[in-house]
């Protein structure tokens, strides 16, 4: 007697997205190298045996999931890409768009990340990496009451530099990317939060405190100041029961 079971039901696949699984998996595996060129659209057209409109929603696809690039003028086809925080920024944008990811989960990662990154940073920091944070910092507080612009580029600097530190290149990928995302969210707040000077000092007092205990290799320290940093800035955006479960990971 067989054993019930219940089945999805089976859903067509295009053929190009067979081609997108095939050179994606290529790519991923390093069989075809970042800066290696695929084979042209008539060479693919052969190998996969198929029409070129389907290569070309194929290679748009892969371009759209930035593994890809075309650059008019060159010979071959298109050009394999390095993984880039764009790629990543891209995609958190999209599947918040979609509901697919929602604000709440955003800030969480975000809290983990920049304490696991700053505790990180405190322990494996370089004599040169620490004089490059006390130089953004120190920006940062110069221009706190001057330009709004500079100041934002410097804030970004610093938690590079952090990330950078934490010796973690998902760290370092995924924070620009997750950073981008929330300050694209926040730009409808951009003229209290980038233009008051009042927040600006405040904000450069918080980097300046976590990278002073970065600097004398106090992980806790650091990664509790990044934590709480982040919950104050995007917690009150969140709902109340949110709120609580960002609070659980704040410490």
């Amino acid at each position: 007697m067989s054993t019930p079971h219940s089945f999805a039901p089976a859903v067509p696949i295009h053929t190009y997205q067979r081609i997108v699984e095939q050179i994606e998996q290529a790519i991923v595996s390093g069989e075809i190298p970042v800066g290696a060129q695929l084979a042209s659209e008539r060479e693919l057209m052969v190998q996969f045996d198929v029409s070129r409109p389907t290569v070309r929603e194929a290679l748009r696809v892969l371009q759209s999931m930035g593994l890809i690039e075309s650059r008019p003028g060159t010979r071959g086809g298109p050009q394999v890409l390095a993984p880039s925080p764009e790629t990543l920024r891209r995609s958190l944008r999209a599947m918040l768009g979609t509901a697919a990811l929602d604000l709440a989960e955003l800030v969480q990662y975000r809290v983990v990340l920049e304490g696991s990154a700053s505790a990180l940073a405190a322990l494996q920091h370089t004599d040169a990496q620490r004089e490059e944070m006390r130089a953004a910092v120190e920006g940062m507080q110069a221009a706190a009451e001057a330009n709004a612009e500079e100041f934002a580029d410097l804030d970004l600097a610093f938690h590079t530099l952090v990330w950078n530190a934490s010796g973690n290149r998902i760290f370092a990928l995924s924070g620009e990317a997750v950073s981008g995302v929330l300050r694209g969210l926040m730009h409808r707040d951009a003229e209290g939060t980038h233009h008051d000077n009042r927040v600006k000092l405040e904000s450069a007092a918080i980097d300046r405190g976590l990278f002073d205990a970065i600097a004398r290799r106090d992980a806790i320290e650091a990664g509790t100041i990044a934590r709480r940093a982040v919950a104050n800035r995007f917690g009150p955006l969140l709902e109340p029961g949110q709120q609580e479960a960002l609070a659980l990971l704040v410490g």
